[in-house]
């Protein structure tokens, strides 16, 4: 039985100022800082002898790994990103990093950013634009209808205001 994995949808590449500047904050101080501590402790524990049961050589080896991995995968990230710092030319439309209100059709009003998907989980509000309400609410109008699959079925939302972070 084959194990395929379909390949995971490539993340979008846009990213806020501030997104750019804490992936480069994380890369410096996992690189400068906690790489190097856990090395001299792995280094440490491996001149104690035994490291088939020496359980902090086992750990601080599985942790520099996942450093490695972690600063493997910020590097091409940030390679490949492109850091949106202008508001777009129209701002009556949904764009990368505009700050969404909506209301449902109840009267509860909504408001969310659309930030890249490096950054959604940074603040409350802020939602990928790779995400399905994301998607519906790109490149649409103020006043506009927006239907979105949900979970528990189809939310309708209007958009009541559109901003940008230069606007606020």
């Amino acid at each position: 039985m084959a194990r395929f994995q379909a390949p995971a949808a490539a993340a979008s590449k846009y990213i806020t100022p501030e997104g750019e500047r804490r992936l480069r904050e994380e890369l410096e101080q996992l690189w400068r800082k906690e790489r190097p501590r856990v090395t001299q402790a792995v280094a440490e524990a491996a001149a104690q002898g035994d490291r088939s049961e020496n359980a902090e050589y086992t750990y601080g080896k599985r942790r520099l790994r996942e450093i490695d991995r972690r600063v493997r995968f910020l590097r091409k990230r940030l390679d490949g990103i492109v850091v949106v710092d202008q508001p777009p030319a129209d701002r009556n439309k949904v764009y990368f990093g505009a700050w969404v209100t909506v209301e449902s059709h109840d009267g509860a009003q909504s408001r969310y950013r659309l930030v890249g998907p490096d950054e959604f989980d940074r603040e409350p509000g802020y939602i990928s634009m790779d995400s399905p309400l994301g998607r519906a609410l790109l490149r649409r109008s103020l006043d506009e209808q927006v239907t979105v699959e949900v979970p528990g079925g189809t939310r309708t939302l209007i958009i009541v205001e559109i901003k940008y972070p230069r606007d606020a």
